[in-house]
């Protein structure tokens, strides 16, 4: 009988694991509440109506359907019942079985304790994320628009953005851009230095990943596009009337949230050790104690390096992560003869805005237009599927050209 394994999460790391045990003697089962891989590192640019959704997801059944060996499930895993190895799924009565089980089912954003925030201030991590961050933005502008109340035009065109790390940095460079060049051209009520966008960065300097002086240059060019960043300020309170910091009041109609990750819920099922940000603590294979049929990978697992530093929740981290465990399983290695994962940092990128980015690769540090055309050449290579690779280029041509964004459509209503 052909042995089982379950992935949990259709992700960078769900969906490498998954093409790695394809064409095996195992029978593999991929389990995902959406019907598509997503390529997130491009998700502000679909939150700030430079792509559209189509261009960064592809249907997970369309990706692994020349494979026999590999079933999707469209469905939400409830609970893992690890010792009888079986999970749960919310919309069936039915459990399933495994051999081997990969967990890799990424992460939420955090609110830190202030879940009522969520509402006012969307995180970014889904789609349906990016859309109703578009939506915001986009209305905005349109309140704006038809406003004669000064208070509340500043109000309407005031954003902020919580939190300096990569995404935050990404959708400031981005909303400046249209509120400054783009999409206000379009409107007749106000003018781009009306407009004020607000990064809010509760640590001592943006980008703390980063090489400092990366992060002073990104900060520079935040600056030089009109970004407002406020460093060492901490939220206190969100309202529907703005944001409330230790050092001031902020009244602004569009608040996006990039300030912290917490790992889904479904992991304390597994009944082990947890992280304060709901992560599993894995051993050097990735396995889990007491359990070495079960791996947990990607944004879930909290790895630690030898050196005591604990890998970052990025793409590469679970696109390696998912080839380790495949290759364990794959090879069947006992327990006791795995070798240890070792993580190959390829380096760290984050784009500010048209020809403006900040990288670091195996020590070389890159800015400006550089390190911008890598970003944009590491992002197509890493996308999915020639016709996305393909249609993002000419979108990003266009842009670039012409400075206009294609997709500006309220459609929630």
């Amino acid at each position: 009988m052909k042995k089982k394994v379950i992935i949990i999460g259709a992700g960078f790391g769900g969906l490498t694991a998954a093409k790695n045990l394809s064409n095996t003697d195992f029978e593999l089962t991929i389990i995902d509440k959406t019907n598509h891989h997503l390529f997130q590192p491009l998700l502000y640019q679909v939150a700030t109506a430079a792509l559209s959704p189509s261009d960064i997801a592809v249907p997970i059944r369309s990706l692994l359907s020349g494979y026999k060996n590999i079933k999707v499930i469209l469905d939400e895993v409830e609970a893992i019942e690890a010792s009888e190895h079986k999970v749960t799924l919310k919309n069936s009565e039915s459990q399933l079985e495994f051999d081997y089980l990969i967990v890799a089912v990424g992460g939420r954003h955090s609110y830190f304790g202030n879940e009522k925030w969520e509402q006012i201030a969307p995180g970014l991590k889904t789609l349906t994320d990016a859309l109703v961050i578009r939506e915001k933005i986009i209305e905005a502008l349109e309140l704006a628009e038809k406003e004669s109340n000064e208070d509340l035009i500043k109000k309407y065109l005031t954003f902020v953005i919580v939190g300096g790390g990569p995404t935050g940095v990404e959708l400031a460079g981005a909303i400046a851009e249209i509120a400054k060049e783009t999409m206000i051209k379009d409107y007749k009520n106000f003018r781009p230095e009306d407009t004020k966008v607000i990064l809010i960065e509760a640590a001592d300097r943006i980008l703390p990943s980063f090489d400092k002086k990366l992060s002073e240059q990104a900060k520079e060019d935040l600056l030089h596009m009109g970004v407002e960043v406020k460093l060492n300020t901490k939220v206190e309170n969100v309202t529907e009337d703005g944001v409330y910091t230790n050092n001031s009041f902020i009244s602004a109609k569009t608040i996006i949230w990039a300030a912290g990750n917490q790992a889904s819920q479904l992991l304390k099922s597994l009944n082990t050790e947890i992280d304060n940000a709901g992560r599993v603590i894995v051993k050097p294979d990735c396995s889990i104690p007491n359990h070495p049929e079960i791996f947990v990978i990607g944004d879930a697992a909290h790895f630690k390096e030898e050196d005591g530093k604990v890998l970052p929740g990025v793409a590469q981290v679970a696109i390696q992560q998912g080839k380790f465990v495949a290759e364990m399983i794959r090879k069947e290695i006992p327990y006791d003869k795995r070798p240890k994962f070792n993580y190959i940092d390829k380096g760290t990128m984050a784009t500010i805005g048209k020809a403006k980015a900040v990288a670091e690769i195996k020590g070389l540090k890159l800015t400006g237009l550089i390190a911008w055309l890598s970003w944009s050449l590491v992002h197509i290579f890493f996308l999915i599927g020639f016709r996305n690779r393909f249609r993002v280029m000419i979108e990003w041509i266009w842009y670039y050209i012409t400075k206009k964004h294609g997709t500006r459509l309220i459609v929630g209503k």
